[in-house]
């Protein structure tokens, strides 16, 4: 990233709930990346209709709970407040208007880095974007992409997580435990944990 000042690395998720293993990654990025001043977390709105997604406000409230504490992160409602779902495409460039001071990079994990060329408008994001790659389970992102024509053709777009503490923990098998009548603290903040207790979520 170099010659590339004032960073803002999106992170785009459902956020159901957040997990420590969410915020960690972020302030990792900060950490090895001096040019990113900022991760901004951005909740997906629930139009999508994922199984047990809870609604859009708990999922910003607990987001903010954690995000509020912390000067390198921040939170946008820019998918929250639309009228319809947007396309990530769609998504970066409001963002891009919104902090026009800034580039902008997308987060993304290896999972779906193998679907990225499916994308609507796939090939103008890669092209007016960098993406941030979190290799997960045993994926690696440079077999990823030399398995694929679309990313062998844009593999400059493509940036690997330096120095990745993978981890396993899923949103699911957090709300299963919940569920299951068990604790989740340290799973997910305190403050996390005290609010879905609160609001008797899940």
């Amino acid at each position: 990233m170099e010659n590339i000042k004032n960073i803002i690395a999106v992170f785009g998720g459902s956020f159901n709930p957040p997990l420590n293993s969410h915020f960690s990654l972020g302030q990792q990025i900060v950490n090895e990346y001096e040019e990113v001043d900022k991760v901004l977390f951005v909740p997906v709105n629930n139009y999508y209709n994922k199984p047990g997604l809870l609604g859009n406000e708990h999922r910003y409230n607990m987001l903010k709970l954690v995000v509020d504490k912390n000067p390198n992160f921040g939170i946008s409602r820019v998918e929250l407040d639309s009228s319809r779902p947007l396309f990530t495409i769609e998504t970066m460039e409001l963002l891009s208007k919104e902090y026009p001071d800034y580039d902008m990079l997308f987060t993304i994990g290896s999972d779906n880095l193998k679907e990225i060329h499916t994308w609507e408008k796939a090939e103008e994001l890669v092209t007016k974007y960098k993406i941030l790659v979190l290799e997960r389970d045993e994926d690696n992102m440079d077999e990823i992409i030399t398995s694929n024509d679309f990313l062998i053709n844009h593999k400059d777009s493509f940036i690997k997580v330096k120095n990745n503490v993978r981890s396993n923990l899923s949103s699911t098998f957090v709300r299963n435990k919940i569920n299951e009548g068990k604790s989740i603290r340290y799973l997910t903040p305190d403050e996390v944990v005290f609010y879905i207790e609160e609001n008797n979520l899940y």
